[in-house]
């Protein structure tokens, strides 16, 4: 495998979805299974960077308008209505990838479920000669699925990291993983390393 033209897609697994002081943290939003996903990626993102691979990051994104206040589309406000001022704010610690994966080799802000929408990453992944992704974060029904649905549709090589992912509930992360199977291919973070080994 050509790992420099491979990328480790991460989705949006920031302080502001995962820390405890984060927006989700402080509005007792917690999850033990997203919170298991950075520690079991950690390896992968280490052997990506010794491999020559990418590691992308995708940011949430909540842009601030008029004396800061968030635009926040009526869907989410419904959903999430504790989301404020200064959370997922662009350059802001909660806006930030975790500190346990270390540093993106690209960073994409997004602003809707898919990574690629209305964003530069397509843009960047094509400058970067990537033609295929490991995708993995949060959330497994939300923006990992629409992200790896449309890296499907512009004919990327996608696999989709099983145990790199999670959401707020186990049987939505379960049914969610079902239905990407006619579009990416399904491995988990174990068979990755596995091949990283094998390769040497």
């Amino acid at each position: 495998m050509n790992w420099g033209s491979t990328a480790l897609l991460l989705c949006d697994l920031q302080n502001d979805f995962i820390h405890p002081e984060g927006a989700y943290g402080r509005a007792g939003l917690g999850n033990a299974d997203i919170a298991a996903v950075v520690p079991r990626l950690a390896p992968l993102v280490g052997a990506m960077r010794a491999a020559g691979g990418w590691v992308v990051s995708t940011h949430f994104t909540l842009v601030p308008g008029r004396g800061g206040a968030p635009f926040i589309s009526p869907h989410l406000r419904k959903l999430r209505p504790f989301l404020a001022k200064g959370d997922f704010v662009p350059g802001g610690w909660g806006h930030a990838m975790v500190d346990e994966l270390g540093r993106a080799d690209m960073a994409v802000e997004k602003v809707n479920f898919s990574a690629f929408y209305m964003s530069r990453l397509e843009w960047v992944l094509a400058r970067a000669g990537v033609k295929r992704l490991l995708v993995a974060g949060i959330v497994t029904n939300g923006g990992v699925a629409s992200t790896v649905r449309d890296a499907h549709v512009r004919e990327f090589e996608v696999t989709v990291l099983e145990d790199g992912c999670a959401a707020f509930d186990r049987q939505v992360h379960d049914t969610a993983i079902a239905a990407l199977r006619p579009v990416a291919s399904i491995a988990s973070i174990g068979e990755m390393l596995a091949g990283f080994a094998a390769a040497g």
